[in-house]
């Protein structure tokens, strides 16, 4: 997928930046699909930083337009299914600064999908401000780490194999605990 990504761009170079926020937007409004391999094609075709600096303009411009798509299509019907929920009702009941925490610190956990903070913040209590101000901060975080790791990987240096082993060890530890 990644070298699909790259390919495109490279056919359209005037076009990059461009095609990196709609693809953004697009897997942000989809809300499952990890964006990982968009990051990497960024950081490879445009460099480390300027590609880091795309993903999070990206990410953050779909998560911006997910919201609105979301509490404007389906906040009517789905709030009252989620009452079934708990935890979720945590975000969904937070307003103002505990909004903001909530969402930054949701951000900064990278195995929770982004499309299920985006999906619950929308149909909660939370303001546009403040869901973008705080997905975005929460962004940083965990973009950088992903955009270095898929530096690191593409460029496979000892970093890159370090970040290899401890996914597969992580991934191994997770077949195994949900096996049993």
């Amino acid at each position: 997928m990644k070298q699909d990504v790259i390919q495109l761009f490279s056919t359209y170079p005037q076009y990059a930046f461009l095609l990196s926020i709609g693809l953004n937007v697009f897997i942000a409004i989809l809300g499952v699909v990890p964006s990982v391999f968009l990051t990497a094609a960024n950081v490879l075709f445009f460099g480390f930083w300027p590609g880091t600096l795309i993903s999070f303009v990206g990410e953050s411009f779909g998560a911006f337009v997910s919201f609105l798509l979301y509490r404007f299509g389906f906040k009517k019907n789905i709030k009252n299914k989620l009452q079934k929920y708990p935890r979720v009702q945590k975000l969904l009941q937070a307003q103002g600064k505990d909004a903001f925490y909530l969402i930054v610190s949701l951000r900064l956990i990278p195995f929770i999908p982004s499309g299920i903070i985006t999906f619950t913040a929308a149909v909660g209590r939370v303001s546009l401000l403040t869901f973008f101000l705080a997905s975005s901060v929460g962004k940083i975080p965990a973009l950088l780490i992903e955009a270095y790791a898929a530096y690191q990987v593409t460029h496979f240096g000892w970093q890159g194999k370090v970040i290899l082993l401890l996914a597969g060890i992580y991934i191994l530890y997770y077949v195994i605990k949900k096996r049993k």
